[in-house]
């Protein structure tokens, strides 16, 4: 299987490309956010590209690692008939930047271009108000030769767009996947609207083109549209080649020349890319990988961790951020961003389990309560009774009691039922009030029932 990918994300602006219509058409009623601009009246010119967009477009491209075009870049009409296009053409750049890299798979080459409105087909109905949004278009070449190579390389795509502040992610991604399997012709993969969508679109194709090799049919060079409802693709039309779009120079705008200085500038201001971050915590901090890509899934987490660890012992801080703190957003649906949890809330907690003066299960208990709260743990900790660690002689009654207290559970221990340490050691912790050590708990009860059995 060869696989390449063109991607479309809106870029993060309040007007559009060639006028000063506002962006946010999912807000707006149905053709309202439009001027005789976007909607190509008889006489209308296009105005100056968005320089928001066109800055945008550049620091994403850099993010990627792109050469940028040191030569003229101006806008071409790209021909064809459909009613989302009130111009019969679409707008695009030639490309801004090229020759890229991201993890292995090259970028070939990176445009902008305007958005065209929404067709319901069905309906017959279309709404302009997305016509005209600016859109970055990024070309990988076919170097992915599975769908679990191709989703792995659009959630870090997702993370170099959200890093670069300049795009609006994967809510507005729309993405063409091209693939053919053994060298066959090559079948482009339209609607696709998600990286779950590109990943079971490239899983159904992949099998239907099989199973037209082994039946010895000819695989046509087509287009198809992939419908989400059924996660099949069906076909639309023969493949066009590139000179089927009349591409022509638009000489309604002028064309730009990006210099050298302000690539420069870019260079220097551009956020660290989220794939080279994970590489600098596992050399920088010593964490494990898989720590050091959910840490930097989201550009605040990664840099709260960086404050962090600079005040505590890296792989204790990663551990706790990963697992208990990201449980923590999952399950509230926020981001850390939105959780407005501060570093030193963090740092606070974390020193108090790391001096002992709460538990794992007080420091799990705790952390739950953060989201959307400015007290510091340690108020928190006070405020639950959850202050203090008890000592062993302490646990070892405890255990002892919840032995004593439950003859049922620690049979079923001996018949090998493993729910019932669990529920033992649960017993436990009622009794100490969460204060004792899980892990040493879990060692106490083990040895107590051996003794009882001896």
């Amino acid at each position: 299987m060869k696989c390449g990918l063109e991607i479309h994300v809106q870029l993060e602006t309040e007007s559009k490309l060639f006028c000063t219509c506002h962006t946010n058409y999912q807000e707006a009623d149905p053709n309202t956010n439009i001027c005789y601009v976007c909607l190509n009246q008889p006489g209308a010119k296009p105005y100056p590209p968005n320089q928001k967009a066109l800055d945008g477009a550049l620091m994403i491209a850099l993010m990627l690692g792109c050469k940028i075009n040191p030569e003229v870049t101006y806008f071409m009409r790209k021909h064809y008939d459909y009613p989302d296009l009130p111009s019969g053409f679409q707008r695009t750049s030639i490309p801004i930047g090229f020759e890229g890299d991201l993890n292995g798979v090259r970028i070939r080459e990176v445009h902008i271009e305007e958005d065209p409105g929404q067709y319901k087909p069905d309906m017959g109905i279309v709404d302009y108000n997305r016509s005209g949004i600016p859109l970055i278009e990024i070309v990988t070449e076919p170097d992915m030769k599975s769908p679990e190579e191709a989703r792995k390389f659009l959630r870090e795509l997702i993370r170099v767009l959200e890093y670069s502040g300049s795009a609006r992610g994967e809510g507005t991604m729309r993405a063409d996947v091209n693939i053919s399997l053994e060298g066959g012709k090559r079948a482009e993969i339209k609607n696709v609207n998600s990286i779950k969508g590109a990943y079971k679109a490239l899983q159904f194709e992949m099998v239907r083109q099989k199973n037209l090799i082994k039946r010895g049919i000819e695989i046509k060079q087509e287009t198809r549209a992939f419908l989400e409802s059924q996660m099949i693709t069906v076909p639309m039309r023969l493949k066009e080649d590139t000179d089927d779009y009349r591409h022509i120079p638009d000489p309604d705008l002028p064309p730009m020349i990006i210099g050298a200085d302000k690539v420069e500038t870019f260079l220097e201001q551009m956020p660290e890319p989220a794939h080279i971050k994970t590489e600098r915590f596992v050399k920088e901090y010593g964490i494990k990988k898989e720590h050091a890509q959910v840490l930097t899934s989201e550009l605040e987490l990664a840099d709260a961790f960086e404050e962090v660890a600079h005040q505590l012992d890296p792989e204790f801080a990663a551990l706790w951020m990963r697992d208990e703190l990201k449980r923590v957003l999952y399950y509230n649906k926020l981001t850390f961003k939105e959780s407005t949890i501060s570093t030193d809330q963090l740092v606070n907690l974390l020193t108090m389990l790391q001096d002992k003066k709460i538990t794992t299960k007080a420091g799990q208990r705790i952390i739950e309560q953060l989201p959307h709260n400015s007290k510091m743990p340690s108020e928190i900790a006070a405020e639950m009774g959850l202050v203090g660690v008890v000592e062993d002689d302490t646990v070892l009654s405890a255990v002892k009691q919840a032995i004593e207290e439950n003859p049922s559970a620690v049979s079923d221990y001996f018949e090998g039922k493993s729910k019932a340490l669990n529920f033992l050691v649960g017993q436990v912790m009622r009794i100490t009030r969460g204060k004792a050590d899980p892990a040493l708990t879990n060692q106490m009860v083990v040895e107590e029932l051996k003794n009882q059995k001896i």
